[in-house]
């Protein structure tokens, strides 16, 4: 799983660190990018001038840039942030690969690393797990226990072994109309999932995205998949057993045989769902697991500015 051009992660046992150093890595490229300006931790980082205080120099980054930058500080804000994590079983994909290299351990570390961004900019965050029905859902706080709280319940699900992860189907419909019936207070809501619904319902879920913004929440969905398989559908050509993560169905094929027609339907629901997600001016972002975590960050620190906090 790649995080930014050089960096590569092996091992999500630590999921506080990983989130820490995808953070500071992040902060660090804000000062060579268009996005310089926006609050990260303190107000601002911003060129040291010679003959100020030095009790404000950022050392850390000295350190990684060589570069003396001085930290501002801001006042405490009241952004409210609610992540949704899906955990159903093609979130597991690819079931032949370790934790890292799978579609949850993008999601979970990109969540986590949502969540450190969040917590130095002292706002609000709070966690719903979800497949077919709800899992856990806590309300948003800003504090370090909340944090490292919501770090033990992802990592109960990144640890869950392969029987665990088999079988669970996806109803984010459910589970979106229940979250913005929970959530009273105007919030940011971030989704992480794969949006793989059945196709009898598909309209319900987007009526479910519609439900939180009647509520005035800001909605961003990270629609997180393997575009090389899933998109893309680039297997070699070779009699292939494929099998349905959540419903343990079986269709042994060639994958030439079928390419065509399931980009064209693949593509099909892409596309509506970009549709529907701009229709209700919910902000769309696909996240492909084999990239970093750049733009994830990004959408949020621009949402943050909109909301005017």
């Amino acid at each position: 799983m790649i995080l930014f051009d050089n960096y590569q992660v092996k091992d999500l046992s630590n999921l506080e660190l990983l989130a820490k150093q995808v953070v500071e890595g992040f902060i660090i490229g804000l000062h060579k990018s268009p996005f310089h300006g926006f609050s990260v931790e303190f107000a601002e980082h911003r060129i040291y001038n010679q003959g100020e205080t030095t009790r404000n120099i950022d050392w850390k980054v000295f350190g990684r840039t060589d570069k003396m930058f001085s930290k501002r500080y801001e006042e405490e804000t009241n952004l409210r942030c609610q992540i949704l994590l899906d955990v159903s079983s093609s979130m597991y994909y690819p079931a032949d690969k370790g934790v890292v290299d799978k579609k949850i351990g993008f999601a979970a570390l990109a969540s986590a690393a949502l969540m450190n961004l969040l917590m130095k900019q002292r706002d609000a965050f709070g966690l719903t797990i979800f497949d077919t029905a709800v899992h856990e859902h806590t309300k948003a706080k800003a504090s370090m226990t909340q944090y490292r709280f919501l770090l033990g319940i992802l990592d109960r699900y990144l640890s869950q072994n392969a029987q665990e992860q088999l079988n669970r189907k996806t109803s984010a419909t459910d589970a979106i109309h229940q979250i913005a019936d929970s959530i009273h207070k105007r919030s940011l809501v971030c989704i992480f999932s794969d949006m793989f619904e059945d196709d009898d319902r598909v309209e319900d879920m987007f009526s479910a995205l519609q439900h939180l913004k009647y509520n005035k929440h800001e909605v961003v969905l990270f629609h997180v998949v393997d575009k090389s398989k899933e998109l893309d559908f680039a297997f070699e050509n070779r009699p292939t057993i494929f099998v349905d993560m959540e419903t343990g169905d079986k269709v042994r094929l060639q994958p030439n045989q079928i390419k065509s027609f399931y980009v064209e339907q693949v593509s099909k629901f892409t596309e509506s769902l970009k549709a529907k997600c701009l229709q209700f001016k919910i902000d769309y972002v696909e996240c492909d697991v084999s990239k970093g975590f750049k733009e994830i960050l990004q959408t949020y620190l621009v949402k943050r500015t909109k909301m005017n906090v």
